[in-house]
């Protein structure tokens, strides 16, 4: 029998407004994620992220160490990232923080590997940007040889060769469940299915449908490689409310705050209400409304892609808490049991 389909749900630690309509501290939107674990854990839900960012606006840059806050005080719920950027880090430091996080939850740790959409780490951890690609694909390959377990020797070009038993501690569970972050390059995909990782595709804008050509890709390129079929999961932005109305109410100002801001730093115009209502729309790739429509778009999304899982990236811009609460309950207690009862029925 073929595993559940699983809903899970991602977060970056956005800066959230507090009560009194000003931005919450750091510490305390990292506070506020653990107790949303939690929540997520409690409602039923099946994965939480946490994404790494080095900005003002995110407040988790070291979303291990969150994840092991959330391990203590959770008991089924799987954790990961959302992403873990491979690219400024050492591959080795990330295999050991995620099999000791797999030690700490009793084999619930996964990780999302990616070279992240936002470029602060670069600097901020002394690497040149013009060595992006070079530095993913290099850390991917040493990462790839330590999560085997086994003695590693390696050699590349941005760190000194390296030969050494295996890298400790182990993973009690056998391999640690890895997974590579697309956003839509081909050359990701086949990177993915090379090392036999599962796929997640980042889906933040367009139809989550023309996906499908990478989706294809990668199939072929594990059966060419001989691997066996592998997950395949979305990461896509959305908020529920009781209807698609308030839904649609509560998200719009938050998400054009954030698309905004982000948008004048890359050259972006900034959304309009037509464009948020397009994309909110059936084949959009904003996962926003009632109970009932969030559930029969991910439903058609995972169908139409082939999915084992759809992770909600369920806090954008500076939503206030009880907002992103009541979200987190709905998505738990009636989106995802419709989900997965879709997917399991086939109908």
């Amino acid at each position: 029998m073929s595993a559940p389909f699983e809903v899970g749900l991602d977060t970056f630690g956005d800066r959230t407004l507090s009560t009194s309509g000003t931005l919450v501290s750091h510490g305390q939107a990292i506070r506020d994620v653990v107790e949303q674990a939690v929540l997520a854990d409690q409602c039923g839900l099946d994965f939480f992220g946490v994404g790494e960012h080095h900005r003002e606006d995110f407040a988790v840059s070291a979303p291990e160490v969150v994840l092991a806050a959330i391990a203590a005080r959770t008991k089924r719920i799987k954790l990961g990232t959302a992403v873990t950027i491979l690219s400024t880090d050492d591959p080795i430091r990330v295999f050991q923080r995620f099999s000791t996080l797999a030690a700490l939850s009793n084999g619930r740790a996964e990780v999302i590997l990616g070279r992240g959409s936002f470029t602060e780490s670069f600097p901020l951890f002394g690497f040149d940007l013009r060595d992006y690609e070079l530095l993913f694909e290099e850390k991917l390959e040493l990462f790839a040889a330590v999560r085997q377990q086994e003695p590693v020797k390696w050699e590349g070009e941005h760190r000194v060769p390296l030969k050494t038993g295996r890298v400790v501690p182990p993973v009690e569970q056998g391999l640690l469940p890895t997974w590579i972050g697309v956003g839509g390059t081909p050359e990701s995909v086949v990177r993915a299915a090379h090392y036999g990782f599962s796929l997640m595709l980042a889906i933040i804008g367009g139809e989550p449908a023309r996906f499908r050509a990478l989706v294809d890709l990668y199939h072929r390129a594990l059966k060419e490689l001989g691997r066996p079929a592998l997950p395949i999961g979305v990461h896509a932005p959305g908020h529920v409310a009781e209807t698609d109305e308030r839904a649609r109410e509560q998200l719009w100002p938050h998400f054009l705050e954030q698309r905004t801001r982000i948008g004048a730093e890359r050259g972006w115009p900034p959304p309009t209400r037509a464009q948020f209502e397009h994309e909110a729309g059936p084949d959009g790739a904003i996962f926003v409304g009632s109970p009932k429509t969030v559930a029969e778009k991910i439903v058609r999304t995972a169908k139409t892609l082939g999915l084992s899982r759809f992770d909600l990236k369920y806090a954008n811009g500076a939503m206030p808490v009880d907002e992103l609460r009541a979200s987190i309950e709905l998505i738990g207690t009636k989106v995802a049991p419709v989900v997965r009862e879709s997917m399991e029925r086939g109908a």
